[in-house]
């Protein structure tokens, strides 16, 4: 397969309004939170997980295009699948791991795109993914709500009894009211070569991010979208420019006089194109 030739570095702008972007199972599903400045946080595996979803629904049933970590997935079960193949089991002892690991980054989208772990059954090894995503920070400091929620049921009998019918159930919901999340993102063509990722997978993936929220919809999510995704592309494959001085180059701030951010519309995002250094460009992305 024809693997990717160049590097890619990426910045994603996308926001939260009266949602949850990524609970915290440690702090009681609060949103996630920096503690010592009050930013929120969205992990990379969110991310990816969205990412996976959209790929399994928009490429059902392509070959090429299953997902390997997905709900209710048995790892070790695929992963034996994969020495099962008729081209696995006809190599040699020492051979097959590598076979089976070309069988998975072949088969399953996310093997080729993410990496993986597979020497949790029968060995298929290990793979770093060509793409990586890093932790996504609200540009500004969020504020985290909890809100009452009533439900008018019960689950059983005896609670039932207990309320004398009035069958009630309390709850409670966690929302922060705006943020403006800030990613950033990489594409290694080494790393490509060796998965063999492709310009068909890097077209999804920019597909994937721009669009994923559009099919994650979730009443505890709240509004997320997608804002913005600058893509900075390297004519090499090894990269014409250090990733942070072009994420340099992708400003978001407050528009004057705003002093509580309630809308994507109350920042200014800019890109300086200006002066780009010799072998990078960007690439034109509609979201």
């Amino acid at each position: 397969m024809n693997a990717i030739q160049n590097r890619y570095d990426f910045v994603l702008l996308f926001d939260v309004q009266d949602g949850n972007p990524n609970g915290d199972p440690d702090a009681g599903n609060l949103p996630r939170v920096d503690p010592e400045t009050g930013h929120g946080l969205v992990t990379d595996v969110c991310l990816k997980r969205k990412v996976r979803n959209f790929v399994q629904i928009s490429k059902t049933g392509e070959t090429g295009y299953d997902i390997f970590v997905k709900e209710k997935a048995v790892l070790n079960t695929l992963i034996d699948a994969a020495h099962e193949d008729e081209k696995v089991k006809s190599k040699e002892k020492g051979e097959k791991t590598e076979a089976a690991r070309q069988f998975m980054c072949q088969r399953y989208f996310d093997v080729r795109t993410f990496g993986a772990v597979m020497s949790t059954g029968k060995n298929a090894g290990q793979v770093r993914g060509p793409a990586q995503l890093t932790f996504a920070r609200s540009v500004d400091p969020i504020v985290q709500l909890e809100h009452s929620i009533t439900r008018m049921a019960v689950t059983t009998e005896a609670e039932a009894e207990k309320q004398q019918g009035d069958n009630r159930t309390m709850g409670r919901k966690f929302t922060i009211p705006y943020a403006l999340y800030r990613g950033h993102g990489f594409v290694s063509a080494p790393l490509a070569k060796l998965t063999g990722f492709t310009e068909d997978d890097l077209t999804l993936l920019w597909s994937a991010l721009s669009t994923m929220f559009e099919h994650d919809r979730s009443a505890a999510r709240g509004l997320m979208t997608t804002r913005a995704l600058v893509v900075f592309r390297h004519d090499s494959a090894l990269g014409n420019a250090p990733a942070h001085t072009l994420f340099e180059r992708v400003s978001v701030h407050r528009k004057e006089g705003v002093s509580v951010p309630r809308s994507f519309s109350d920042y200014e995002v800019s890109v300086a194109t200006d002066g780009l250094p010799a072998g990078v460009n960007i690439v034109p992305m509609t979201v």
